[in-house]
């Protein structure tokens, strides 16, 4: 289920697909952002089952690996531009059942074909993630490495763009990378525990084993060394390295 959240707001049932409120406000379509066309695979909208209108709120939906989720901010514009609550960590308290408090904030500017992660860190700690692009476009990609997880090796794939002004929480345990698709892309992390490379981990993005949907017209992905270096998930499951589902889910449970 994927509620609207607003202050002070007035329930409008409302079922079936919904322009996203940015395009509704821009009149750009949600399809076409900085020279570069969605996939018809990847949702451009998000289907609400109920809505709650207001002056402000945020769509919180639920993705195909649990505990993650995609969250659309309602936004307003005038003849002065454009305002939006782009993160509000109290309403996607209500809906994960946890609190997502960050103590660091990242930020990354990629040139168009630039691929960071696969990424995550040991559980515990781990490292949950709030993730915002808010110039340009990316294609975000959510891996679930948790070894026994109902959607273990498989993902969730969201365009993070400035047209739509999506964002993404994963949690704890949760792989995460993304690929620039517009000239220049800025990415702003929410994280709940401070970088720390002796419990950090990656997984090799091209795997096939993985078979991430990364656009082939974005030409070859330019790698860190880092990234270019890491094992496959077949590698790193033999390794010990991935996070188990059991310990992720006891440690939900218990923060």
């Amino acid at each position: 289920m994927s509620v609207w959240y607003s202050p002070n707001a007035v329930y409008n049932g409302s079922v079936g697909l919904t322009p996203s409120p940015e395009t509704a406000t821009s009149g750009q379509s949600p399809h076409v952002s900085n020279g570069y066309s969605k996939p018809d695979h990847l949702p451009s909208r998000v289907r609400p089952e109920y809505r709650l209108d207001s002056v402000l709120g945020v769509d919180i939906s639920p993705l195909e690996i649990p505990d993650a989720y995609v969250c659309t901010p309602r936004a307003f514009g005038d003849d002065r531009g454009t305002f939006l609550e782009w993160f509000r960590g109290d309403k996607l308290a209500e809906v994960t059942g946890r609190a997502f408090t960050p103590v660091q904030a990242n930020h990354s500017i990629s040139r168009r074909g630039v691929l960071r992660g696969v990424h995550f860190a040991d559980v515990p700690p781990g490292q949950a993630k709030y993730v915002y692009c808010s110039s340009g476009a990316v294609l975000d990609v959510i891996i679930d490495l948790r070894v026994g997880s109902p959607s273990y090796r498989k993902h969730a794939a969201v365009r993070l763009d400035d047209v739509d002004r999506r964002g993404v929480y994963l949690p704890e345990g949760v792989g995460h990378a993304f690929l620039a698709v517009s000239e220049e892309a800025h990415v702003t992390y929410l994280v709940s525990t401070p970088y720390n490379p002796a419990i950090e981990h990656a997984v090799h993005p091209l795997d096939p084993e993985l078979a991430l949907p990364w656009p082939a017209d974005i030409g070859e992905p330019l790698l860190s060394d880092k990234d270019a270096a890491a094992p496959g998930i077949a590698a790193a499951e033999r390794d010990g390295l991935l996070p188990s589902y059991d310990v992720c889910q006891a440690f939900y449970a218990d923060n």
